[in-house]
């Protein structure tokens, strides 16, 4: 799992990091809204640590955009401890909010918990009337006829489901569809998955394609 820590306090920044390192999670640090918004662009992380005073913005501009892009767990991490600045963050959609100071183990201890929770609300199951998709079953179908997706061609499904609407880069989806346990994909490899995705989902009589590629950046999934 992706963690991106958007704190201008680069020695907590640091400190935050190697307190939860450990194999399975990896990090990006940002220290300002603008550095955060281009390495959310570039790497998609899967969590945010988030402070709200930052020198070019305020942390929940941050969550806001964020939260216009994709459902992932944010904790706040912030000297500001009036009550209405907690409200503020879980009305503009964080999961968690946490004062400066504070215990490194509870922070862990927080971030596990969010991860959990993360990785039980993650839907198994997309239906929009045309499609249905059942990830936890493995079972695909298009208008009801059932369709057959190899190991590859499910990862790459589900990646553009969960960010519907978003384009996800080239260099992000052959990252995530090697990084998260399926063989080796180049990105020629990627270009026939998606070729052969594209042609097990669409009406060949409808020249709309539900994967939109947008030219110069990547892949998104976009009904019409």
């Amino acid at each position: 799992m992706l963690i991106q820590i958007i704190e201008d306090d680069r020695a907590l920044s640091e400190g935050i990091a190697l307190a939860l390192k450990e194999p399975s999670l990896d990090f990006v640090q940002s220290m300002t809204v603008q550095a955060a918004k281009e390495a959310f662009e570039k790497c998609m992380p899967e969590l945010l640590i988030l402070d709200v005073n930052l020198p070019d913005g305020s942390g929940y501009e941050y969550l806001r955009w964020v939260r216009e892009r994709a459902q992932i767990p944010v904790l706040i991490l912030t000297a500001n401890d009036m009550e209405m600045d907690e409200v503020m963050g879980l009305t503009l959609g964080a999961d968690d909010y946490m004062t400066k100071p504070f215990s490194l183990a509870v922070l862990r201890a927080r971030i596990k918990a969010l991860i959990r929770r993360g990785n039980n609300v993650t839907p198994d199951v997309f239906e929009d009337g045309e499609f249905y998709f059942d990830f936890g079953r493995l079972l695909f179908t298009r208008n009801g006829q059932e369709i057959s997706l190899s190991v590859n061609e499910q990862r790459l499904l589900r990646l553009l489901l969960e960010n519907r609407g978003r384009v996800l880069t080239r260099s992000v989806l052959v990252d995530r569809l090697w990084s998260d346990g399926g063989e080796y994909v180049d990105e020629n490899a990627l270009s026939v998955t998606v070729n052969r995705l594209r042609s097990k989902l669409e009406d060949k009589k409808d020249s709309a394609s539900c994967i939109r590629t947008v030219y110069g950046q990547g892949y998104m999934w976009k009904r019409k």
